[in-house]
């Protein structure tokens, strides 16, 4: 039997008086590939953010690997743990997003290696080994002394996935990663990620590329206001919703 990874138990996030999560909870199995989808500002970002603590949320637990993040108990009061503390939970994840947040001063080797030097405290000549073989792995080898404005946005958002899966989380996170991508480029950073599933490894991607979440999900969980509105095998879902919400849903979606 699979090992549960993460576990999302009440999760509540206020932005003032705005509740944007209002009650989440999703267990996600070791090895599993879970896709969300949902409309825009329906919290499936902001769950995301919660996971690693780009987010503080006011209500629920997460657990990663067993291990409570972000907040601690103590006499009955909540408590965010130290920043230390947090600094070494958020680097059990990695984390893709929409913009490729690279340094424009730095190689793309350069990129991938800066994590595993300054946090891991790994000697360059190892990190260097590292940063070519994931490099390598999306396949841009021969790009790897190439500056990110010598790249285009396709092989920008590979060289962002590398650097977060060279630092080896538990768990890897992708934000819309294809938004910001010329249309021609989106399959190129897909094929990435679909090989990076048949390998195993355990991802939860917030995207919009139905066709895509339908193909590599072994579970897609559906958001709306706040809530998961529905939630199970993609096959199943995409075919025969149970709600009409996704029923309405998939009708103005890019999924056919």
């Amino acid at each position: 039997m699979s090992k549960v990874l993460l576990e999302i138990q009440g999760l509540h996030k206020q932005y003032g008086t705005v509740e944007v999560l209002k009650g989440v909870d999703c267990t996600m199995q070791q090895g599993e590939v879970i896709s969300i989808i949902g409309s825009s500002g329906s919290g499936k970002t902001t769950m995301l953010r919660c996971i690693n603590m780009l987010e503080d949320f006011q209500g629920g637990h997460i657990l990663l690997d067993g291990e409570e993040i972000g907040y601690e108990q103590s006499g009955g009061v909540r408590r965010r743990k130290s920043e230390k503390e947090i600094a070494r939970q958020r680097a059990l994840t990695g984390m893709a997003f929409q913009q490729f947040n690279l340094f424009p001063h730095m190689t793309a080797a350069r990129n991938v290696m800066l994590g595993l030097v300054k946090v891991k405290k790994m000697p360059r000549d190892e990190a260097r080994a590292v940063a070519e073989k994931w490099l390598d792995r999306v396949g841009l080898a021969s790009r790897a002394d190439h500056y990110p404005g010598q790249l285009s946005g396709g092989q920008q958002q590979r060289v962002a996935i590398a650097r977060a899966i060279a630092m080896n989380p538990r768990l890897m996170l992708f934000d819309e990663v294809t938004s910001a991508l010329d249309p021609e480029l989106v399959g190129e950073v897909l094929q990435v990620i679909k090989g990076l599933a048949a390998d195993g490894m355990s991802m939860l991607l917030v995207t919009h590329e139905m066709r895509f979440a339908y193909e590599v999900s072994s579970r897609v969980i559906f958001m709306n206001k706040g809530v998961i509105c529905e939630e199970g095998d993609p096959k199943q879902m995409f075919v025969q919703p149970k709600t009409q919400r996704l029923a309405e849903f998939l009708k103005t979606s890019s999924f056919n």
